[in-house]
C-alpha cells in the first residue's frame, strides 16, 4: 500500500513540472519576457540618471511612499525613486548602472533564443564586476556616497577590520588580475611574449639606425636594397662578418659594411620568420580552443533538438497490480519445520535458518553445522520439494558472497510485478547507465536493473509460453521509458510476424530498416540477412570515425562529438545506439542457415564498442541453432522455465532452469552467479497504448536509414556460355521440368550424378532461366512449364 501512496504522489509534481517546463520553452513565452527585460531596462536607466540629478531634494520629499502629497522630481515617478535608492544609494553605488545592461541584453539574447548557460555566464560576471566596483569606490571614498553605495562602504569598513587598508588594495589588485586570467585566458607566457615582442622591435630598429650611420660615415651611395639583391649571389663562405664582429672590430672598409648589412637583414628575416612561426602556433593553439569557444557561445550538441518537443511515455499508460506482499507466518514456519524435518532424517544438523520472502519464491537460507558436506544437501532436492509438495524446489550450495545454503519455495499465492512498478521506482528512475533495462524483482523484493551497453548482448531462451516474448516486451519498454529516439534504434526481427507488430506505429521515431524496405519490422528471411549484413557495413563504418576521432568506443566519442570536437564536414555524426532484437532464432537458421550466422558471429564479436547490441530469444540455444562462436559472445542469459535439466546447462551452463515454475519466473546471468528474477509483466494492450502516446507525437522524415547492401545473387552466371554447359544439360532440364521441382538431389537420384556435378546443372539451369534462385530448405521455382516451351527457349538462345 506504501508505493501506492508514493506513485500517486509524484505523479501530479511530474506533470506540473512539465507543464511549467514547457511553458517557458513556449516561443510566445520567450518574446513576451524578452521584451519586458529590454524596456524595463530602459525604464531602471532613466530612473537611475533622473536619480543622480535629485536624489537629495527626492529625499528630503519623499516621506511615505504612498502619501499622495508627496512628489519627487525623478522623472519615473516614486517607483523611479524607490528602485533608483535601492540599488544606487542602498546597494551598490554608480555600480549599479551595470544592472540595466544586464537586464537589456538578457532581453535581446532571450529573443535570439540564445542558451540559457550563455545568460547565466553574463550575469555571474557582470554581479561580480559590480561587486568589485562598489568596494573600490568604497576603497577611495571615506564617507558614504552615491559611489560606493551602502553595501561598498559597508563591506569595505568590514574588511579593513580584518586585512587592513594595504590588504584591502592587495586583495583588489589580486582579483583583478584573477578576473583577466579567467575571463580573457591570459598567463605569463602572454605577456613574456609581448614584452619580447617589443624587445625584438626595439633591436631591429636600432641595428637598422647603426647601419644607416656607417653607411652615412663611409659616405656610399650604394642602394641598400640592390645591394642585398648582389649579395645573395655569393657563396656562404663570403658571408662571414657577423654583428658580433662589427661590435668587436673597428673597420672602415665599405665591403665590411656591405657584408654587416647583408647579414643584419638575414637576422631580420629570420625574425620575421619567428614570429610568422609563432603566430602559426598561436593558430594552432587557437584551433584547439575553437571547441571550448563553440561550446561556450551555443552549449553542448543535443542530438534531441530535431525532436525537441518530443515526451515520454507517462505512467498512467502502464497498469497498476495490487504488488503487496502478503507474508503468511504460518506457511513460512510450516515449511520450515518440514526442510529441518527433512534433513534432520538424513542425519543434517542446522545451526541456523532464516526465510526471505519475495513476489514468487521465499528464500530460505540456512546454515549447517560444522562438518557437513554441501553436496549431501544439494542432493536432497527431490526430497525437500516431496516433504513441501511444491514444484520448482532450487537449491544454491553454496549462496555466493554469503557463506549459506539457500532453498528455494514457490509460494502458494504469488504477486504479480508490473511494468508500472519497475519503471516508476527510483533505482530505474535515478539510473545513469547507458541502455537500462528493468526485468524484474528479485527473490528479496529489489528492483532488478541491468545495463544492456555493459552486457554487451543477452540471449534469451525458455520452452513455448514460459514468457520470452513478455520479456523482449519488457526490455523494448523500459528502453522506450528512458531513452529519446535521438538516442537508440531498434532493429527488429519476427519471423512469427505477430509479437512486435505492435512496434510498427514507432517506425519514424525508434525504428532502423533498409533503404527499400517497406516495412521496418523484418518478417522475411531474405530481408534478415540483408538488414544483418547491413548492419556489418554500419558496423565497419562506425569503426572509421572511431579510427578518425581517436576514441576507443561509442560512449567517449558521442562525449567528443557533443563538446563539438568533431568536425560534421569530416563524415562525424551523433551515432545512436543500436538494439538488434531477434524473437525465434530457430526459425531464421532453419530457412537461412549459413547466412545469417557469419554476420550474427561479425556482430557478437566486434559491435559491442559502437554500439549495436544483440537480443536474441530462442527456445532452446543448442549447437545446430547458436554455434560457440556466438554463444560464447553472449555472457549475459535469461532463462525462462525448461523442461530438463540437458536444456538448463545449454542455455546457463549450469542447472536451475528446469526447477523454475514458469509465468515469467527467470534466472539471470551476466557470466558470474545466477540470479532468480520474477520478470515484469507488460500486456499487450499496454504496449498498444505506449506506441500510440509515441506514434501521436511529431516523428523524424522516415525511419533511420541503415546502409545500402546488395546481396549477392545466389545463383551463378558464370555458365552463360552455351559451349561450356553440361551434355547431360537437355536430359536434366526435362527431368525439371516434368517434375516441376528444382533440386540437385532430384537429379542424383534420376541422372546418378555426383553432387558436384548435379550442382553445377542446377547453375547452369539457373543462368539459362529454367528454375529460379536458391531459397534456402524449399526446392527452386520452376520457370518453364512443358517441353515445348523449353524446347522454344534452348531455340531463342541458339538464335
Amino acid at each position: 500500500m506504501a508505493k501506492k501512496k508514493k506513485t500517486t504522489v509524484k505523479k501530479p509534481k511530474t506533470i506540473r513540472f512539465q507543464g511549467i517546463k514547457s511553458f517557458f520553452n513556449n516561443r510566445q513565452t520567450q518574446t513576451v519576457i524578452g521584451f519586458f527585460l529590454v524596456i524595463f531596462s530602459v525604464f531602471l536607466l532613466v530612473a537611475f540618471v533622473s536619480f543622480l540629478f535629485s536624489w537629495k531634494a527626492d529625499q528630503s520629499e519623499l516621506s511615505e511612499f504612498a502619501n499622495r502629497s508627496s512628489t519627487v522630481k525623478n522623472l519615473l515617478g516614486k517607483i523611479g525613486y524607490t528602485l533608483s535608492n535601492l540599488f544606487i544609494f542602498k546597494g551598490f553605488g554608480i555600480s549599479a548602472f551595470i544592472i540595466p545592461i544586464l537586464l537589456f541584453f538578457s532581453g535581446i539574447l532571450i529573443l535570439f533564443q540564445t542558451s540559457l548557460k550563455k545568460i547565466q555566464k553574463f550575469w555571474f560576471w557582470g554581479i561580480l564586476g559590480m561587486l568589485w566596483i562598489s568596494i573600490l569606490f568604497g576603497f577611495f571614498v571615506v564617507k558614504n556616497s552615491l559611489l560606493s553605495g551602502i553595501v561598498g562602504f559597508e563591506l569595505n569598513d568590514y574588511l579593513q577590520q580584518f586585512l587592513g587598508r594595504t590588504g584591502i588594495g592587495l586583495l583588489l589588485l589580486f582579483s583583478f588580475l584573477t578576473y583577466l586570467a579567467i575571463r580573457f585566458k591570459l598567463n605569463i607566457h602572454h605577456i613574456s611574449s609581448l614584452f619580447k615582442k617589443k624587445e625584438n622591435s626595439i633591436t631591429d630598429n636600432s641595428l637598422t639606425d647603426i647601419v644607416k650611420e656607417t653607411i652615412t660615415q663611409e659616405n656610399t651611395d650604394i642602394d641598400l636594397n640592390t645591394k642585398i639583391k648582389s649579395e645573395f649571389e655569393l657563396s656562404v663562405e663570403d658571408l662571414k662578418p657577423t654583428i658580433s664582429n662589427y661590435m668587436g672590430k673597428n673597420t672602415d672598409k665599405i665591403d665590411e659594411g656591405e657584408d654587416l648589412t647583408l647579414d643584419i637583414e638575414l637576422k631580420e628575416t629570420e625574425a620575421g620568420i619567428k614570429i610568422d612561426v609563432e603566430k602559426v602556433v598561436e593558430e594552432k593553439h587557437e584551433s584547439k580552443n575553437l571547441s571550448d569557444r563553440l561550446v561556450k557561445d551555443f552549449g553542448e550538441f543535443d542530438p534531441t533538438l530535431d525532436l525537441g518537443n518530443y515526451k515520454f511515455p507517462t505512467l498512467n499508460l502502464l497498469k497498476e497490480f495490487n504488488e503487496s506482499i502478503s507474508i503468511n507466518q504460518e506457511e513460512l514456519e510450516a515449511n520450515k519445520n518440514k526442510i529441518v524435518e527433512t534433513l534432520n532424517n538424513y542425519k543434517i544438523g542446522i545451526a541456523k535458518i532464516k526465510a526471505t520472502v519475495g513476489p514468487t519464491v521465499t528464500l530460505y537460507e540456512i546454515v549447517p553445522d560444522a562438518g557437513v558436506r554441501i553436496s549431501k544437501i544439494k542432493n536432497l532436492e527431490d526430497d525437500i520439494a516431496l516433504s513441501l509438495a511444491a514444484l520448482g524446489i532450487r537449491i544454491i550450495a553454496p549462496i555466493p558472497g554469503r557463506g549459506t545454503i539457500g532453498i528455494e519455495v514457490p509460494n502458494k499465492n504469488a504477486t504479480m510485478v508490473s511494468m508500472k512498478s519497475m519503471i516508476s521506482s527510483s533505482k530505474f528512475q535515478k539510473s545513469e547507465m547507458e541502455l537500462p533495462i528493468a526485468f524484474g524483482k528479485t527473490i528479496s523484493n529489489e528492483s532488478f536493473v541491468v545495463d544492456l551497453a555493459k552486457m554487451p548482448h543477452l540471449l534469451m531462451a525458455g520452452a513455448t509460453g514460459q514468457g520470452k516474448s513478455v520479456g523482449l516486451n519488457v526490455v523494448l519498454t523500459s528502453l522506450l521509458y528512458k531513452k529519446h529516439p535521438a538516442e537508440v534504434k531498434f532493429v527488429l526481427v519476427d519471423p512469427k510476424k505477430v509479437e512486435l507488430t505492435l512496434f510498427n506505429k514507432i517506425e519514424r521515431h525508434y525504428l532502423a530498416k533498409l533503404p527499400d524496405s517497406e516495412d521496418a519490422i523484418i518478417t522475411d528471411t531474405t530481408k534478415v540477412v540483408n538488414t544483418l549484413n547491413s548492419l556489418c557495413i554500419e558496423m565497419d563504418n562506425r569503426y572509421d570515425l572511431l579510427k578518425t576521432a581517436m576514441v576507443r568506443n561509442i560512449k567517449e566519442y558521442n562525449t567528443k562529438f557533443k563538446a563539438r570536437k568533431l568536425n560534421p564536414e569530416n563524415g562525424h555524426k551523433f551515432l545512436p545506439y543500436i538494439v538488434l532484437v531477434i524473437d525465434e532464432f530457430a526459425d531464421l537458421i532453419m530457412t537461412a542457415g549459413k547466412e545469417v550466422e557469419t554476420p550474427i558471429a561479425r556482430l557478437a564479436q566486434l559491435a559491442r564498442a559502437i554500439g549495436i547490441h544483440l537480443i536474441v530469444a530462442t527456445q532452446r540455444p543448442s549447437v545446430n541453432v547458436i554455434t560457440g562462436i556466438i554463444k560464447a559472445n553472449f555472457p549475459a542469459r535469461v532463462a525462462f522455465r525448461v523442461t530438463s535439466k540437458i536444456d538448463s546447462r545449454t542455455i546457463l551452463d549450469s542447472g536451475g532452469a528446469d526447477q523454475l515454475i514458469g509465468k515469467g519466473d527467470m534466472l539471470f546471468t551476466n557470466g558470474n552467479e545466477i540470479v532468480r528474477i520474477q520478470c515484469a509483466f507488460v500486456d499487450t494492450p499496454e504496449i498498444e497504448k505506449i506506441t500510440d502516446f509515441i506514434g501521436a507525437q511529431r516523428a523524424y522524415p522516415e525511419a533511420h536509414l541503415l546502409p545500402e547492401y546488395s546481396g549477392e545473387e545466389s545463383g551463378t552466371s558464370l555458365d552463360i556460355d552455351i559451349n561450356d554447359r553440361d551434355t547431360l544439360f537437355r536430359d536434366a532440364a526435362l527431368v525439371i521440368i516434368l517434375a516441376q521441382q528444382g533440386s540437385a538431389s532430384l537429379l542424383q537420384r534420376k541422372l546418378k550424378l555426383g553432387y558436384n556435378r548435379a550442382g553445377r546443372i542446377i547453375d547452369q539451369l539457373e543462368a539459362a532461366g529454367i528454375v529460379g534462385p536458391f531459397e534456402g530448405s524449399k526446392a527452386r521455382q520452376v520457370y518453364v512449364a512443358d517441353e515445348m516451351a523449353l524446347n522454344q527457349l534452348l531455340e531463342n538462345e541458339n538464335k
